[in-house]
Order: C-alpha cells, then sequence, then structure tokens
C-alpha cells in the first residue's frame, strides 16, 4: 500500500531514467521509481526495446510504468500486454510530454486539448488494469493554464492519484513560468492525491513546495541526474551530501550500464557522465576524452581517474 505523505517519487527522463539509474536512485531514499515513456504502440507491435524498458530492479517496489497514448484500441492491448507483467504496481497515462513528436499526435499534453478524451483513456486504463494503482501525469494546459478545467476532468475519472508539473506545454521547461499556485487550486479541488513536480532541486524547494500547494509529495527529475542523493538530502531535510564516495557511485552506475546494455553502455553513460562531472576540475577535458571511448575496461579506467578524488 502506497502511503501519500510527502511522498517522493523520481520523474521519468526518456534517454536517462532506465534500470540502471532508478536502482541508483532507489540507494537513497525515492518512495517510487517510474519507468522512461513507453509508447503504447510500440509495447502493442512488440518493439524489443520497448519491452526492455519494461525491466526492473529487484529493490524497484512500487514500481511505475508510464504509457503514452490515445487511441482507446491501442491503449486497450497496451494494458493487457501490462497485465501479463509481474512486478508492475501502477500503470501512468503521460498528460504532459511536449515534445512535439508526441503532441502532434494527440498524445502526451496533447490530450489536454481533449479533457473528454483524457478521461475516457484514463478510465478505460483504470477499468482494464490489474494492477493496485492506476495514475495520471499532466500540465497546467497546453497553450494555457486551465487548472480548474483540470480539476473537473480528474473529479471525473477513477484513478487513484495524479502529478502534476507547473507549466503548460508551452511554458516548456522555463523557470520563470513554473506556477505553484495553480498545482494549489487543483489540489483544493480534487479528493485524490496530488504530487507536486516542477523545479524542485533540494530539500528547501521540495518543502516550499509541499507548503505551497499542500501536495502529497514531489517528484523530480532532472535534478536527481546530478544528484541522485537529494532524495536522501530531502527525507532528512539537510544539504549535506550523504556519506558515499563519489567515484564508488559513479562507477556502480557504470558497471551496471554496461552489464544491462552490454558494450553499448559505455556510449549511452556519456550523458550521466557529463552531468557528474559538471563543475568539477578539468571537466570539460575528461568529457571530450570519454566520448571517443567505447571499451568499458579503458572506460572505467579514465572514470576511476578523474573521480579519484571525490
Amino acid at each position: 500500500m502506497i502511503h501519500f505523505n510527502n511522498l517522493l517519487m523520481l520523474a521519468p527522463l526518456a534517454g536517462y531514467t532506465d534500470l540502471p539509474f532508478r536502482s541508483m536512485v532507489k540507494k537513497f531514499g525515492v518512495d517510487i521509481t517510474v519507468s522512461e515513456m513507453i509508447s503504447s504502440h510500440a509495447l502493442v507491435f512488440n518493439n524489443k526495446k520497448t519491452f526492455k524498458m519494461l525491466e526492473k530492479a529487484p529493490e524497484e517496489s512500487p514500481f511505475s510504468v508510464q504509457i503514452a497514448g490515445s487511441k482507446p484500441e491501442i491503449l486497450k492491448q497496451a494494458v493487457e500486454i501490462l497485465n501479463t507483467r509481474s512486478g508492475i504496481d501502477i500503470i501512468d497515462l503521460n498528460c504532459g510530454c511536449p515534445a512535439p513528436k508526441v503532441a502532434n499526435h494527440g498524445n502526451g499534453s496533447g490530450l489536454l486539448k481533449d479533457l473528454k478524451l483524457l478521461v475516457q483513456s484514463a478510465n478505460l486504463i483504470k477499468s482494464l488494469s490489474t494492477k493496485p494503482y492506476t495514475s495520471l501525469k499532466l500540465r497546467l494546459g497546453f497553450d494555457k493554464k486551465i487548472p480548474l478545467e483540470l480539476a473537473h476532468a480528474l473529479n471525473d475519472t477513477n484513478i487513484d492519484f495524479v502529478v502534476v508539473h507547473g507549466r503548460t506545454r508551452a511554458d516548456g521547461y522555463k523557470k520563470e513560468k513554473i506556477d505553484y499556485d495553480s498545482i494549489a487550486l487543483i489540489k483544493s479541488k480534487i479528493a485524490i492525491p496530488l504530487i507536486a513536480n516542477g523545479e524542485i532541486s533540494d530539500a528547501k524547494s521540495a518543502y516550499d513546495v509541499l507548503r505551497l500547494t499542500g501536495a502529497n509529495g514531489v517528484m523530480i527529475g532532472r535534478a536527481a541526474i546530478k544528484s541522485p542523493w537529494v532524495f536522501w538530502q530531502i527525507k532528512n531535510n539537510t544539504n549535506q551530501i550523504p556519506q558515499v564516495l563519489l567515484q564508488n557511485l559513479v562507477l556502480e552506475h557504470f558497471d551496471k550500464m554496461v552489464e544491462f546494455y552490454g558494450e553499448r553502455g559505455v556510449i549511452m553513460f556519456r550523458k550521466n557522465l557529463h552531468a557528474y562531472s559538471k563543475g568539477r576540475h578539468n571537466a570539460h577535458e575528461f568529457r571530450n576524452t570519454i566520448n571517443s571511448m567505447t571499451n568499458p575496461s579503458q572506460a572505467r579506467q579514465e572514470i576511476e581517474d578523474f573521480f579519484g578524488d571525490a
């Protein structure tokens, strides 16, 4: 059973929140991990890469799988496939992805332009799913804020909780556009738990957002890429970093990537190394070196050397 009291969730981030990264973050106390966004079409049409995205680490519980889609028959088949997979506790429908290739087809934030379809899609998933929980992740609107309309729509669904990102699709990720007041307004009008998302990067901002919105928890994405221990900091209400050697953390993450993806994991891990090395001495040179490497043992040695004093 999920306890919606200062709940901490890891946001789904394409290309980042895969199994190796989620298992790292789980060590630092995140309550719920979420898969990368999965296309319901890709799931139904048996895309091999998509099924690998469904894999989870043993310690990931509760575990949420986020799907994107808006066509009832495809959503139905996708849920039926997920019903056959063990270890999934939540099916989440993405109603907030701003990427044109998603939204322009009526998926992700495109659903915010058709709240009737959004409600129908959510209720379809809830009615078919054999998993304990169904949720939505949405933004404040497509090209304008519609918090009251969203609250009414949410009240027409049978979902168990909602995650609200405090910007519209048109706002993108502009810091100045974040609007916690609209999240608070939605929270005040609905009966289900609400998780707040957007510009939460440390313990102070997490508790400020909880206070401002009345939310039942927070979801963090981008801040966790550089500082996976941010969830530990929030739970302990501190800005201190836990007693963990950065070198050990990075090496463990690297080893998990190679184990999960094979040699391709070396290339995929470059973006993570860019985040981990940010602000450190000689980071630019390190990135240039690592960007040309594909051999796991050579890359591992470079990581050991660069993070050796961390």
